[in-house]
């Protein structure tokens, strides 16, 4: 059967991957990316296929320096399929899933970033998860400091406070503490503080979040 290039295609039943004989790739979805002359097809996978693909997969696939959003079988391994989504669609959720997995590495600070926000569809949700995560490992009060310039606000890089609680989530600064510093009380950051006993439990939880708000 002949394929052009942006038809909706799916795997047929009981295919597997070319690249990982263990991953089956029956009824993933997509659209024909590029078509060559001897039946080789390239397809990028649609939103919900990529939604659906085995982390493991996409770890594997990025330590060997694979695609995962994309794949090259015959045309005698697909068959016509009604679209799901656009391809504006699946480029979104193929950059959300790329963002994510840059984490999921073998360092030990990615490994633990990336078990946080793993269950997470996107930007929104990590900043969830994240959320969740600190409100069950932190223990409150501790010691911190303004570990960045400050452009405006009474507190400065360098100030020493007393970090209290999470107050909150939010889209443009992320987590949200209660903080005091002498006797004035202030909503700051999480991102900018850094927990000054740098043997507490507190301490890396913190600066593994610094670090993937620095690089979200």
């Amino acid at each position: 059967m002949t394929f052009k290039i942006g038809d909706s295609v799916k795997v047929k039943e009981s295919i597997m991957c070319p690249d990982d004989d263990s991953v089956c790739i029956g009824d993933w979805r997509g659209r024909i990316s590029a078509a060559e002359d001897d039946g080789i097809v390239g397809i990028l996978w649609d939103s919900i296929t990529l939604k659906q693909l085995p982390h493991e997969y996409i770890k594997n696939s990025e330590a060997e320096g694979l695609g995962w959003a994309e794949m090259h079988l015959s045309v005698d391994e697909i068959e016509p399929a009604s679209p799901r989504d656009s391809q504006a669609q699946a480029e979104t959720v193929a950059e959300e899933i790329g963002k994510k997995f840059q984490w999921a590495g073998t360092d030990g600070e990615d490994e633990r970033i990336f078990k946080v926000i793993a269950g997470a569809d996107n930007e929104d949700e990590e900043l969830e998860a994240w959320d969740k995560h600190l409100t069950q490992v932190l223990v409150f009060p501790f010691e911190a400091e303004v570990s960045e310039f400050q452009e405006k606000g009474s507190l400065n890089e360098g100030d020493k406070v007393q970090v209290r609680g999470i107050n909150e989530a939010d889209d443009l600064y992320g987590i949200l503490v209660d903080v005091s510093c002498g006797r004035q009380r202030f909503v700051f950051p999480l991102c900018d503080l850094t927990v000054r006993d740098g043997k507490s439990a507190n301490y890396t939880p913190v600066q593994d979040y610094c670090v993937w708000f620095a690089n979200r």
